[in-house]
């Protein structure tokens, strides 16, 4: 399972300069958001050239970052568009029973019976808690991440055992 899982993310995405020093404004994608704070370096567009990371503020609804090697606000025009990607090693380590989305797709998905309802394919975010999309022989099955539902989630086999509350089936 391991093997499949990515070596990189896209966190987020460049959205314009900011002042005349380099800064670039980053809209994060919103389960990334705080994902930056104490992230050495990051990359843009692609997983080839690193950027030291030399700060990081959040701001408007994003956050600014300062970067070794772009120190103009051209150099910064240049980078409108890039997409922000980090390294998965260098994520910052969540408390146990929390989980990155990316960790969790391609989760074979089983009943306590160990009867196979599927493969978890997306996470949905939503305001109380999130949403995992299964999917199954029978089409799609939306479990709420909660520990009435979500009995374990076992990285190491792949597995994430549940009960299906009624009417969701």
């Amino acid at each position: 399972m391991a093997e499949s899982r990515p070596r990189f993310l896209v966190v987020g995405k460049v959205s314009r300069p900011h002042g005349i020093a380099g800064e670039i404004k980053v809209q994060l994608a919103p389960e990334y958001e705080g994902v930056l704070d104490g992230v050495g370096r990051i990359y843009l567009n692609d997983a080839e050239h690193p950027y030291r990371l030399l700060a990081c503020r959040p701001h408007q609804g994003g956050v600014l970052l300062r970067l070794e090697r772009v120190t103009t606000r051209n150099a910064a025009e240049a980078l409108r568009g890039a997409r922000v990607l980090i390294r998965t090693s260098d994520l910052p380590v969540l408390p146990p029973g929390e989980y990155y989305a990316y960790q969790l797709i391609g989760l074979r998905v089983v009943r306590e019976s160990g009867e196979v309802l599927g493969e978890l394919s997306e996470v949905l975010r939503t305001g109380s808690n999130d949403v995992y999309v299964v999917k199954t022989a029978m089409g799609e099955l939306l479990l709420p991440a909660i520990e009435s539902v979500i009995r374990s989630i076992d990285l190491a086999t792949g597995t994430m055992t549940v009960v299906v509350p009624e009417g969701l089936e």
